[in-house]
């Protein structure tokens, strides 16, 4: 097909760029010249222009048009092929051209515009998954209403799903097709059809009808069509507009002519022009007024969250395509209102539509008054609870940010910084972002590099990087420098990888101009150092910051080659001289050891920098030598292990050192051990000390290497035994001794269970541990905490890895080293966790002198896997459990033992003030603390706790007869303590199944020995309800029902769940227990149903959404309009109110042309307090 190709606007609209073009068919070419006597419409909600036609109503609309490719009985007709004939076939399968498709359509449409406009109806009722057919005589003798209340009564109301929401293959690309036909059918129609007032009349007010229908697929489908519809309209009147500033300029120079060269005819062809065009921008007008008002100004508000977000979506791009006509207060304020919406995929859209505005800083200007007004709310949507309108929040505020600094407070920019530190890494990331252009990025970079090498610096970053580590102290968040990093690692790589300006800053002395780096700002320094090294390395963000190592791309896996070989070059050098500048501070020292686990270690020997290697080792004896801190040795004993690794070279070289710094420890030990010993009871504080500063080197070492050969299990041996003997021993010494012995027995069981042991070696280790455990049941009795604790868990370690499990996998030749303990053992394991545990706080803080919290000590005694306690009616027993709902599940049953002793001590009237019943709730609520916040996870078992739990208060009835309440009741008020551990949508059905073991007469007693029922049932029902979803019509009139406050939501609908719903709900299962979600409302309600047209539907809040921003003052700004209301409200009365209700502030009016501002007029300040809007409700409120 021909086509004459002008500058087009869609293109542009697609591609982001701001020309325009026009496209038009030679189907079109034909009937340009129609337009020259035409009538134009005149705008609804204003008296008709003198020279206008009044533009039809839809209760005034007549026919509607045929289907394509149908006869006129609406039977279906097809090709000789099987191809498809019908629009919405085509549209569906998305195999033709859509100007193709348009343009056989616009044939049609001039041959019999009836037929045609009866296809492109049928398109959009199918296109919402209606089976019905609008057939020749409906739309001969039928009205809109009639035509789309007969449609609903063709709909399946079995089936929720339309095209719009079906998923598969088939449905993959419809929505993108749907989009793309309309605004090609515009696009192809822009020159002449669209200005028949048939046309694009009946085609809006078709969608105008759908729109406010009750049926969601109707209302979602139309809504799309129309706002793309929309969409299109506005690029058309922006062809229009650049059309008549070229004409307008052609005028002009022509007639600026001489008056000789001036030709007349042209100048009267360029105002024929003109005035053309003029009157075609009145009609476009017209015709977005008609969209804008009569479907966009209600479905912004829709109950139905997609719908919202579409007009939100749209509206975003015609201010940015138009930003003459809209990028004003009038249009910018819905998006404003909307950004309390409740749902995130709706707050979503709005930043994104102010997003693309923002980054085009030509529309400052334009947007400081809307910055001004709304700035705080997108500030406070940087802590959203949906993630992703988090991200877009901050990535919004960094927008502003670039374009006007000012526009941003001191707390508005630390309400930002903070999120660094998140654990969800995008909203880390996003704010990083914010970070580095706030305070990090360079302003004139050449400048900063001329006074740095003034300065005889080698980086111009050293006060960026020392800004950083002031950042880093300010926060307060000293452990977690690795989330900083993290965070500012894609925006601020430069700096971050800058080691040599780093090490400059910590090794040289300060020039004139700088000033000193204080002693916790190295410290912080040295910190965030190891952190950008740690990152380089390994190339994935630090604990906590992801799901897991992702694979890196061959980009990502080169780059991080090259930052391990260019750091580790670098700090093969300069890691000795921070060592030796800092070996006395045991903090720098622990965090400069972490170091050289990322070096690549091969880069001594192909660089021969074995001297460097040397320098290393050097500083890393002298740390050894003078420090005694654990996490110093630690990361000696570390580093050490690293460097010994057996497929380097270098290894012969570091073992031979290690082994000499050992021997030397040893010796010492040794030496010591026995003046200690001799001494006994006279040894002073230097035998004392000699003894531990060496047993903790040592222990530390013997931590991650093999140190067997030195025997250090028979002098620990000798000190735990004299200790126990004569009890004297210090504390500190016999800790170390412990756990430098439980060090050596599994050195000991790793040579075995790697090798072919003799039977000999394994009697040997057989011993060891048999005599080690017997040390530890008697340091069980020891006057010493630390002693006992430490006592405690290595032997709970011991019993855990030489249990059955050892003989499993092809090894049952370690049978010999199996360990059962005895029940005198077990006794005594179990009596400590009483002692240290579970006891009264009240007691220990008495006893202890501090405050302690029992369920600190289950963490700190609670190794992997968790060691919990479980009181069983068998026997107690010492218990490990490792997976989440069986540990729920002993939880529920240990509460449930207690519960029963306490019932059979003082019988079933309970005083629930007596400190016993407190106890117990007491340490239920405890428990239900330690079930984690991850609610998902525990969702299954903390649901069955509540069923068992239900089952059990009602499982005996009361002796003295059924008004009495039965004998377990009481336990409610204990399971109140978990019922916050349950999803909202979980306590309805929990709910439902409570009722279900209640009468009704339970129901109505609110005496004191019901209090337990009606406190659980309260704990149950709070928050319950604010989880349903409802877009069905009530019973109540239009003014009950549409009746909105700003201070208050709706009334909700309290309904019971009907029986058939709870016998088939999980409750009624015995064995395995699922919990469903939440309760699914119809989709589809036929409008046949509606009494009321303007009946009003229930809004609440769906699950997983905001908090309801009526009910919380601090999510809704005061000047913030309520962005729901009655889905139902007839297009009819709608329109009745329009002339009212926004007769100022809904007009569309497009801009004049740039050279004839004499149509310009001023506006209104629509964020001015004092402009007020009516409610379709009868309230008067502020729009801001």
């Amino acid at each position: 097909m021909i086509t004459s190709e002008l500058p087009v606007l869609q293109d542009s609209v697609e591609s982001g760029q701001d020309t325009v073009s026009l496209s038009m068919s030679m189907s079109e070419l034909d009937d340009i010249g129609d337009g020259k006597t035409k009538k134009k419409r005149g705008r609804p909600g204003r008296p008709p222009a003198p020279n206008k036609k009044p533009r039809k109503s839809p209760s005034e609309k007549g026919p509607m048009g045929v289907q394509r490719g149908r006869k006129a009985n609406g039977m279906a007709q097809q090709n000789g092929e099987g191809d498809p004939v019908t629009l919405f076939e085509v549209v569906k399968q998305g195999k033709s051209a859509m100007q193709s498709v348009i343009d056989d359509w616009i044939e049609s449409y001039k041959q019999d515009r009836d037929l045609a406009l009866l296809d492109l109806i049928n398109f959009f009722i199918q296109c919402s998954g209606c089976k019905g057919t609008v057939r020749i005589e409906m739309f001969r003798n039928m009205q809109n209403a009639e035509i789309i209340r007969k449609m609903t009564e063709e709909f399946d109301e079995d089936s929720g799903d339309y095209p719009l929401t079906i998923s598969g293959p088939l449905w993959k690309k419809f929505r993108y097709n749907f989009c793309e036909f309309i605004c090609v059918l515009i696009r192809q129609c822009q020159y002449s059809i669209i200005y028949d007032e048939y046309m694009m009349d009946t085609v809006i007010s078709l969608l105008t009808g759908l729109s406010d229908s009750q049926v969601r697929a109707f209302r979602h489908t139309s809504t799309l069509a129309a706002m793309k519809l929309m969409t299109a309209l506005v690029n058309v009147a922006l062809n229009l507009s650049i059309n008549q500033d070229n004409t307008q300029r052609q005028y002009e120079a022509e007639r600026n002519k001489m008056t000789g060269k001036r030709a007349n005819e042209k100048l009267e062809l360029l105002l024929q022009r003109r005035k053309e065009l003029q009157e075609n921008q009145d009609e476009i007008e017209n015709m977005m007024n008609s969209v804008f008002k009569g479907i966009f100004v209600h479905r912004y508000r829709d109950a139905i969250a997609e719908i919202r977000a579409i007009c939100i979506e749209e509206i975003g791009v015609w201010m940015k395509m138009y930003s003459d006509a809209f990028l004003n207060d009038s249009y910018l304020k819905y998006v404003g209102w909307t950004l309390h919406d409740r749902q995130g995929e709706v707050r979503l859209k709005c930043l994104k539509a102010l997003q693309n505005l923002y980054t085009n800083r030509e529309l400052f200007p334009k947007l400081e008054l809307f910055t001004n007004r709304f700035k705080d709310r997108i500030v406070s949507m940087t802590l959203d609870k949906e993630y992703d309108v988090a991200v877009e929040a901050i990535r919004l505020v960094t927008l502003i940010l670039q374009g006007s600094e000012d526009a941003l407070s001191n707390e508005d920019c630390e309400n930002v910084y903070h999120l660094v530190y998140s654990a969800h890494r995008p909203v880390a990331v996003a704010a990083g972002e914010f970070l580095h252009r706030k305070l990090f990025s360079r302003h004139d970079p050449q400048a900063e590099e001329a006074l740095a090498k003034r300065r005889g610096r080698s980086s111009p970053n050293g006060n960026l990087i020392r800004m950083l580590v002031l950042f880093f102290l300010e926060s307060e968040l000293h452990e977690h420098a690795a989330y900083l990093v993290d965070s500012l690692w894609e925006s601020s790589q430069e700096l971050l990888k800058d080691w040599e300006c780093m090490t400059e800053l910590l090794l040289e002395e300060p020039v004139q101009g700088e000033e000193v780096l204080l002693d916790r700002q190295e410290s912080a320094l040295i910190e965030l150092t190891v952190c950008t090294i740690r990152q380089a390395a390994e190339a994935h963000p630090p604990v906590g910051r992801g799901t897991g190592k992702r694979v890196l791309t061959a980009k990502e896996r080169k780059m991080q080659i090259d930052d391990k070989n260019k750091l580790t070059e670098h700090f093969i050098m300069a890691l000795p001289m921070l060592l030796s500048k800092y070996q006395t501070d045991a903090e720098k020292v622990a965090n400069l050891l972490q170091i050289p686990q990322y070096f690549d270690l091969d880069v001594y020997s192909a660089g021969r920098m074995e001297k460097h290697l040397e320098a290393l080792l050097k500083q890393i004896k002298f740390v050894v030598e003078k420090h005694t801190d654990t996490e110093v040795l630690e990361a000696c004993s570390k580093t050490y292990s690293i460097l010994c690794s057996e497929e380097y070279t270098i290894m012969n070289r570091v073992d031979i050192a290690h082994s000499q710094l050992i021997d030397e420890l040893a010796d010492r030990f040794n030496h010591s051990v026995e003046e200690l010993l001799q001494a006994g009871e006279e040894a002073d504080d230097d035998d004392i000390y000699n003894v531990l500063s060496t047993l903790r080197r040592l222990t530390a070492f013997h931590n991650a290497h093999d140190l067997t050969r030195w025997d250090l299990f028979g002098n620990c041996y000798r000190l735990l035994r004299t200790g126990i003997e004569q009890g004297s021993m210090p504390e500190q010494i016999a800790v170390q001794a412990l756990q430098c012995s439980h060090y050596s027995i599994l050195w000991q069981l790793v040579k075995i269970t790697e090798g072919a042991p003799s039977k000999d070696d394994l009697l040997a280790l057989r011993r060891v541990v048999k005599s080690f455990l017997a040390v530890c049941q008697q340091c069980l009795s020891n006057v010493n905490t630390p002693v006992k604790e430490q006592a405690f868990m290595l032997l709970c370690d011991l019993l855990m890895i030489f249990s059955h499990q050892l003989t499993t996998g092809s090894r049952e030749g370690l049978q010999p080293l199996v360990f059962n303990p005895d029940s005198t053992l077990q006794n005594e394991l179990l009596n400590f966790i009483l002692d240290h545990v579970f006891i009264n706080q009240d007691d220990e803080n008495q006893s202890m002198g501090e405050p302690r919290d029992n369920i600190n000590d289950i963490d700190h005694f609670g190794k992997p896997p968790t060691l919990i306690l479980s009181l069983q009616q068998s026997h107690d027993i010492c218990i490990i459990i490792s997976d989440l709902d069986h540990s729920i599940n002993t939880v529920f049953f240990s509460v449930l033992q207690l519960f029963n002793e306490l019932i059979q001590d003082q019988g079933p009237n309970l005083d629930r003030t007596s400190s016993h019943v407190s106890g117990i709730k007491e340490l239920a609520r405890r428990f239900a603390l330690t079930f984690g916040l991850d609610q998902i996870k525990t969702r299954e078992a903390v649901a069955t706790l509540h069923k068992d739990g239900i089952e059990f208060a009602f499982k005996y009835q009361n002796p003295k007869g059924p008004e009495y309440p039965p004998a377990n009741l009481a336990f409610l008020e204990v399971l109140c303590e978990f019922s916050s551990k349950l999803l909202r949508q979980d306590k309805k059905t929990v709910h439902s199944y409570l009722e279900k073991f209640m009468t009704e007469q339970m129901m109505e007693r609110r005496e004191d020995i019901w209090l337990p029922l009606i406190s659980y049932r309260n704990s149950l029902l709070t928050g319950g309800d604010e989880d349903r979803m409802s877009i069905t019509s009530g019973s109540s009139s239009s003014k009950a029902g549409s009746i909105r406050s700003k201070k208050g939501r709706p009334p909700l609908h309290k309904k019971r769940i009907e029986e058939e719903s709870v016998e088939g709900s999980w409750m009624m299962r015995n064995d395995t227990l699922q919990t469903p979600g939440a309760l699914q409302t119809p989709q589809l309600t036929s409008t046949v149903l509606r009494e009321n047209p303007r009946q009003a539907a229930e809004h609440l809040s769906e699950p997983g959404s905001e908090s309801d921003y009526v009910h919380k003052r601090g999510l809704m700004e005061d000047d913030a309009e309520p962005i729901f209301e009655d889905v139902m409200m007839s297009s009819r009365g709608q329109l009745e109110d329009m002339s009212e209700e926004f007769e100022d502030t809904m007009v569309i009016d497009l801009p004049p042309s740039r050279n004839r501002r004499e149509r310009a007029e001023l506006r209104t300040d629509f964020f001015d307090s004092a402009a007020m809007i009516e409610d379709e409700s009868g309230f008067t409120m502020p729009m801001f």
